[in-house]
């Protein structure tokens, strides 16, 4: 699993993650592998960063896919253009990745069986399975660390003068308290467009 942070305060997007994978009982840190688990998709808008949780098999479909889609239809700056967005994605995993769209039968709707965050100069979003999306006011945490991230970033927003600061608070309580998270991690920062 996994801890994904992403934070909007005073003219700052942050987006951070930590660096472990996990198969089974065995970790492989950045040591050995370079595990990102966040990428940078570039739109005809701009610059996003894109942050996952879930199984590994997920970072580089995604990754691959998003970076071979046109870019006049890769858009991820309001919640109705990443819904949009991974709406025209779905059938593309499905047909050339083979993604499997089962989780339980009485589902409404295929799964793309990933939760994702995104970053960009409009705000911070939130994807789920059943293309659920979210643009959230402050911050939000993805990933088994996600409660530990949620309660330091709770603590400290008010006091922070910064995203950096909150989202740093954030992935260092997921990667303490979280057995499937481990430091270091990887930030990254910009800013919103009305700071611009």
């Amino acid at each position: 699993m996994t801890t994904v942070v992403v934070v909007k305060k005073a003219g700052q997007i942050a987006i951070a993650a930590d660096t472990l994978v996990t198969f089974g009982d065995t970790m492989l840190s950045k040591r050995y592998e370079d595990n990102a688990k966040i990428f940078r998709v570039e739109t005809d808008e701009g610059p996003s960063y894109v942050g996952m949780a879930g199984t590994v098999a997920h970072f580089p479909v995604l990754r691959k896919a998003m970076g071979l889609m046109p870019r006049e239809i890769l858009h991820l700056n309001s919640k109705d253009e990443v819904f949009d967005t991974f709406t025209k994605l779905h059938p593309y995993l499905k047909d050339n990745f083979f993604l499997q769209t089962k989780e339980e039968d009485s589902d409404p709707y295929e799964s793309s069986q990933f939760s994702v965050v995104i970053a960009n100069a409009t705000g911070i979003y939130g994807l789920y399975s059943y293309r659920e999306v979210f643009e959230f006011k402050e911050f939000w945490g993805i990933g088994s660390g996600r409660s530990f991230a949620l309660g330091a970033m709770h603590s400290i927003y008010n006091k922070a003068k910064t995203a950096r600061e909150v989202a740093e608070a954030g992935i260092t309580a997921g990667c303490e308290f979280d057995r499937n998270s481990a430091l270091p991690f990887d930030l990254f920062t910009l800013r919103t467009k009305e700071a611009k």
